[in-house]
């Protein structure tokens, strides 16, 4: 029979909704029967007892709001009487005893990587192109036209194919009518095919609006984020477009990367605009073209090697997140990331506000005192900094997330943490920092989709998954993104992003564990490069800096 809602913890006072449930419809829940006072849409949830007004709510085992008015038993929580509350933490207080899950199945097993000379292992082999200020993002976008169409990286442009039959027929005397009677043919295409460079995995451009007219803080922090880039294994070779009078100095950058990997040994290519090069503008784009062309030439000489599984690096995001995200797709990453770990891998989760309410569990999971303060001081200092600009972490859950069950921040951090798994917590890092210790890393950063996934990418990740119930289309540059659907709905309604579908939980057909156990398998053929995830196929390059202080 199938399920109609579900207890998450033993010890919460809701219940959720696995599918709508009318008012007045009378569920049995150990032993008791509870009318439901009001309708409850699917991913909802609804009170097991009456709850007093200024009493708590539980979710997930811990404190996820409180009652603004007195709640009835089978009443809906939702805004109107719940508001955000979470439990304070306090530092690491008690020891945490973990056994990892049993991996022997895979004990044995490789990916095909990239392998680099500071023992890291790539997923891909990608040749960067970055701007060190906004200046050059022209030029950068000069290149990209000049390299990605004439060396068989550009994708198939199907929507000027469908502009040039409307051309076509609006010039041949098709009436307007008929032009809307036209089909869209959406034509499937793999560009590796005609990839001239077979072992380079893509020329990857990015853009940004930073490195200068901002505060020093934030240009050096650009730095630091791009030389993760630089130094992340995914990428094999790097060219750089310096205007030359920016505060994010080329030095800063250099410092940066050596400050990561000391014997860094990449292909790196610096050309600076202001230069005297007596030619202007076009003599640097001639010199950078033909640089990068030669130092693309130079990694198709790479070629994947057998890896042991502990050299994968996995970065956890969730975004577009629903009421089932805490019960399908988030915990079953979640035991992707304890086999992950279990193997000796890195996992990384970022997203601070949306930890919130459970940091004292990661404090006490953090391997040392010191770890724990790290990163109680973390989110502290960034409720700080929310609070100073009239803000709050309880302001994350954005209309579509209420929409659709997250009532509360407290509620959606919850259930973004299942993300984490259940393994010791072995760093917690600022924005900036790369990740060196295999485990579990906090990486501090916004809850912003692409903010935190470019975040994670330049701490190191070379595998990013990515759970949404609402679906959206973020993508990495450098670091290919695994979306999870939470439900069979979105994965049938948006399958052009959707990866994998984990609905089959919240249907019962399949475990959490089972789904896990999937998406490490799904992970290592990735890593391997036999195929590409739809963000990829799409060109979904994302990539933003988290500026944090002001324009000046």
């Amino acid at each position: 029979m199938k399920r109609t809602f579900l207890q998450i913890n033993p010890t919460d006072n809701v219940l959720v909704a696995l599918t709508d449930l009318s008012k007045g419809t009378s569920v049995v829940f150990e032993g008791q029967t509870i009318v439901l006072q009001d309708n409850i849409p699917a991913k909802h949830k609804f009170t097991i007892h009456h709850v007093p007004q200024g009493e708590p709510i539980t979710m997930y085992g811990v404190l996820v709001g409180k009652a603004q008015q007195d709640i009835p038993a089978g009443g809906l929580i939702h805004t109107f009487n719940l508001k955000h509350a979470s439990e304070p933490f306090q530092g690491k207080l008690k020891d945490y005893t973990w056994t990892a899950p049993d991996v022997s199945k895979w004990a044995n097993r490789s990916f095909m990587g990239y392998h680099r000379s500071d023992g890291q292992v790539g997923t891909q082999n990608y040749w960067l192109v970055i701007p060190l200020v906004f200046c050059e993002n022209r030029n950068i976008n000069v290149m990209k036209q000049a390299f990605l169409k004439a060396l068989g990286y550009a994708q198939p442009d199907i929507y000027q194919d469908q502009v040039q039959n409307l051309l076509s027929a609006y010039q041949t005397g098709a009436s307007l009518d008929d032009l809307a009677t036209i089909p869209f043919t959406q034509q499937k295409a793999d560009y590796r095919q005609n990839r001239i460079f077979k072992n380079v995995d893509g020329i990857k451009f990015l853009t940004h609006e930073s490195g200068c007219g901002e505060n020093k803080d934030d240009s050096e922090n650009l730095c630091r984020l791009l030389a993760g880039y630089c130094v992340n294994p995914n990428v094999g070779g790097i060219t750089v477009l310096s205007l030359g009078c920016q505060h994010s100095q080329a030095k800063i950058l250099q410092d940066a990367i050596n400050a990561i990997s000391p014997n860094f040994d990449k292909p790196f290519y610096l050309f600076e605009q202001q230069q005297d090069t007596g030619f202007g503008e076009s003599k640097l784009l001639a010199d950078a073209i033909r640089q990068t062309f030669i130092g693309i030439a130079q990694i198709n000489h790479d070629t994947r090697q057998p890896a042991p599984l502990s050299k994968l690096k996995v970065g956890v995001k969730c975004g577009g997140s629903d009421g089932f995200s805490g019960i399908s797709a988030n915990p079953a990453i979640g035991h992707t990331a304890d086999l992950l770990v279990g193997l000796g891998a890195q996992v990384m989760i970022a997203e601070f506000p949306e930890l919130c309410g459970v940091e004292q569990e990661l404090q006490n999971r953090s391997v040392t005192p010191e770890v724990a303060e790290k990163f109680g001081y973390l989110m502290t200092e960034y409720a700080r900094r929310a609070a100073a600009v009239g803000a709050g972490f309880d302001m994350n859950p954005s209309p579509g997330n209420i929409k659709d069950g997250l009532i509360t921040d407290a509620i959606k951090s919850a259930g973004a943490a299942k993300k984490a798994g259940t393994s010791p917590v072995v760093d917690a890092l600022g924005y900036g920092q790369y990740a060196t210790q295999q485990g579990l890393n906090l990486v501090c950063t916004p809850g912003n989709d692409v903010l935190a996934t470019t975040g994670m990418a330049g701490a190191g990740a070379t595998i990013q998954l990515f759970t949404t119930g609402l679906g959206t289309p973020t993508g990495n540059a450098i670091c290919p993104m695994v979306k999870l659907a939470t439900n069979t709905i979105l994965a049938k309604k948006l399958p052009e992003i959707i990866d994998i579908d984990c609905g089959a939980i919240i249907e019962g057909e399949k475990s959490v564990e089972e789904v896990g156990e999937e998406v490490l398998e799904y992970i290592i053929g990735l890593a391997s490069g036999e195929y590409q995830t739809k963000a990829m196929q799409l060109g979904q390059d994302d990539f933003m800096f988290w500026r944090r202080g002001v324009s000046l």
